[in-house]
């Protein structure tokens, strides 16, 4: 317990010694001058340090009302104005005693005023061409020599005035700033800024104030117009509809008046469309339209003229009706003016109306049904109101044009050949207004008018008829028979009706040809392909056939390609090709030649091999081969062959000899061969001349014997020189022997 005494009265000693090294000082806050808004609320803050129990007071430096409430706590004494005002704005001090101590501290106190934004006026509306001024409006302003305004349009500078001159005493002042603009179309959608700023000592956002209004532009009522359907000349008991219109911005609002006797306006309606209905005569006047809005007013007036509604008679389909035999009428007679007409029909020759009339309310009818000649009349309708009578008349004209031209070709075209169009309309009437065209593509290629009269009334058939010669650009055009029927004057366009044809010109087959592969001269056995084609339109159809011996046709194919295939002797002959179609037929012919080795070879003697002495034997050789063959004929003997002088393979021997007996060949070429035969031929010697010899008979064997030889020799190399080269059948017809 004693340890702790002693600490304590150390702390205690080191306290006393602490507080007596500290010195007596005041503070005052804020450190710096105050500037307050005059309205609000300021607090000064006085305190000391080194006293534990100091005094407070204050004063003005000028010894003025303080206007505030002082208040002290310890060491701290706190001066409030509350709120403050023009009283305020003085330096303040505080004075601290402390014992024998006194201190002083001072602290100065400005105010200002700039409490709402700026305000922006405008001397009237916003009208385009119109000049407005804006004013800028700052209120309740201190020091107002610190205040800047500037005023702008859409971002850009219109004025901007700083306020500078002395002021005269302290007050609250409103400052503003004028400009004068004149609107225009551009300024619609654009804004006036106002931007105020008092140059204190103050938070920024304090200092600076700024206001906007945006721009509505005006544009006053112009080009009102009106239109009146369907006219400003009425019938009584009529209806018109008036619809006006009128520029400007905003958009003007519509006011509709009449104007009355003494020139007063009697308002009628708010709309852009007025429409009356069922107009009486005291309707009639003048109408005033306005367009207004905020800026102004623009006028239009029309004047409306309401007529008595006239009694009249009225019939349709018109003056003159023109209707086809055989279908139904109807003529209506309509009075206007009248509620209740009575109605009546008649010809103007007082001929049977034929008809059936029917009348209700205001209206009568009179139907034609079925129309027929005793209906062509001019018909009468005779309106009856009160004392007032009306007649209207309607002509009724008859005419028959019920089907189209009928058209017809007399044959197939083929170009170059003169072909024959006719065109009949039946059952015509009038056939006198009867018009008909034949026409080819857009050209006209005869025309024809029936202009004769005709006395008695009666359905009549009218014709056309044209040669002409087809080409083949005719090809696709369109023939057209084009058939008007011009039934009156009135009528703006001819009644008509039309046939069409489309044109499809055949050409004749020509220039038939054919080709042949490998070759119309051919080996046996040999294939062959024959080609025909032909010109023509349309495509032809081709046909292949064999002409017979008796000259008739063997029909073989229609296809356009022959093949034979393995040809035999017996394909040889000549073959035809017809290119066909309804324009004609083009032919074209072909030899085909087959060669075959030779065969079939008959070598004879006739009457017979054994003959007598004396008597004519004829040695035949025979060959049925293509191309035909070389025949040589000869007899064989020891000392050599004699060449035979054979006429068409024949060799006659008159008076047969011993000698002519003997061993006869026959050799057959060609170029793809030869063939012989044999015969042996015996003479037999007459018995009654058996020993008689004549030395002329052995005189002139022995020379025949030498010359026969040598002109068979003769004959035989010139055979062989003939054979050398190129096979000649025509050459070998001419050499056989």
């Amino acid at each position: 317990m004693s340890g702790k005494m002693v600490v304590s009265g150390a702390s205690h000693l080191l306290w006393m010694v602490f507080a007596a090294s500290q010195a007596f000082k005041i503070e005052i806050l804020p450190e710096s001058p105050v500037m307050a808004q005059i309205g609000a609320s300021v607090s000064l803050t006085c305190s000391t340090t080194g006293c534990e129990a100091p005094s407070f007071s204050w004063r003005t430096q000028i010894d003025s009302p303080l206007n505030g409430k002082a208040r002290t706590t310890g060491n701290t004494s706190t001066l409030t104005m509350d709120p403050v005002s023009f009283g305020n704005e003085h330096s303040y001090l505080c004075t601290a005693t402390c014992g024998s101590e006194k201190a002083e501290r001072g602290i100065r106190v400005q105010l200002y005023s700039f409490p709402t934004d700026p305000e922006i006026h405008l001397s009237g509306l916003l009208e385009v061409g119109q000049p407005v001024t804006a004013t800028c409006l700052v209120p309740d302003v201190y020091p107002f020599d610190r205040l800047e305004i500037a005023l702008l349009k859409d971002n850009r500078l219109l004025k901007n005035q700083e306020f500078l001159e002395p002021m005269e005493g302290k007050s609250l002042q409103t400052k503003s700033l004028e400009v004068t603009f004149t609107p225009t179309r551009g300024d619609i959608g654009k804004a006036l800024v106002c931007r105020a700023a008092l140059h204190v000592e103050v938070d920024e956002e304090l200092r600076e104030r700024a206001a906007r209004k945006e721009l509505e532009v005006y544009i006053s009522p112009k080009n009102t117009t009106v239109s009146v359907s369907p006219s400003t000349r009425l019938q009584e008991g009529g209806s018109v509809t008036m619809t006006c219109t009128s520029e400007g911005l905003p958009a003007p609002r519509i006011f509709w008046s009449k104007k009355l006797e003494h020139g007063a306006l009697q308002p009628l309606l708010e709309n852009a469309t007025l429409t009356l209905i069922a107009m009486r005569l005291e309707d009639s006047g003048i109408y005033v339209c306005a367009g207004r809005n905020l800026v102004g007013e623009d006028t239009k007036e029309v004047e409306l003229l309401v007529q008595e509604k006239p009694f009249t008679v009225e019939i349709s389909p018109g003056p003159q009706v023109a209707a086809q035999i055989g279908d139904s009428v109807m003529l209506t007679c309509r009075v206007r003016g009248c509620e209740s007409p009575s109605f009546s029909w008649r010809t103007q020759i007082d001929s049977p109306l034929s008809g059936k009339a029917r009348s209700a309310g205001t209206t009568s009818t009179l139907t034609l049904s079925p129309v027929s000649f005793e209906n062509e009349h001019s018909y009468l309708c005779t309106a009856t109101c009160g004392p007032k009578k009306l007649e209207k008349g309607i002509k009724v004209d008859l005419y028959s044009f019920p089907r189209d031209p009928e058209m017809e070709v007399s044959g197939a075209l083929v170009s170059g050949n003169p072909v024959t169009v006719s065109c009949q309309v039946p059952d015509v009437y009038p056939l006198d207004r009867l018009e008909m065209q034949l026409l080819k593509g857009e050209s006209v290629m005869k025309n024809k008018n029936f202009l004769e009269d005709v006395d008695k009334k009666s359905l009549e058939t009218g014709s056309l008829e044209m040669t002409f010669i087809p080409s083949t650009e005719d090809s696709g055009e369109v023939l057209v028979c084009r058939a008007r029927l011009h039934i009156d004057e009135l009528e703006s366009e001819p009644k008509q009706r039309q046939s069409t044809q489309t044109l499809r010109v055949d050409i004749a087959p020509r220039n038939a040809t054919i080709l042949v592969s490998p070759s119309s001269t051919l080996e046996e056995g040999r294939s062959v392909t024959m080609t025909c084609s032909s010109d023509g339109l349309p495509a032809l159809r081709i046909r292949w056939s064999r002409q017979l011996k008796n000259g008739h046709l063997q029909f073989l194919s229609e296809n356009a390609t022959l093949t034979l295939t393995s040809t035999k002797r017996e394909d040889s002959g000549i073959y035809v090709c017809e290119g066909s179609s309804q324009a004609g037929i083009s032919r074209k012919e072909v030899e085909l030649i087959i060669h075959v080795a030779p065969k079939d070879m008959q070598l004879i003697a006739s009457p017979s091999e054994n003959v007598k002495e004396g008597d004519t034997v004829i040695i035949s050789c025979t060959c049925g081969n293509l191309p035909k063959a070389w025949i040589i004929l000869k007899k064989k003997a020891e000392t050599g062959d004699t060449v035979l002088k054979s006429i068409e393979g024949a060799y006659t021997i008159r008076k047969a000899q011993l000698e002519d007996a003997g061993v006869y060949e026959c050799e057959s070429k060609n170029e793809l061969g030869s063939l012989s035969r044999r015969i042996t031929l015996d003479v037999k010697g007459r018995e009654s001349n058996k020993d008689y010899f004549s030395p002329g008979l052995l005189v002139l064997y022995c020379v025949s014997s030498l010359i026969i030889p040598a002109i068979g020799m003769i004959i035989y190399f010139a055979r062989k020189a003939n054979m050398k080269g190129s096979y000649s059948l025509v050459e070998a017809e001419k050499s056989k022997v």
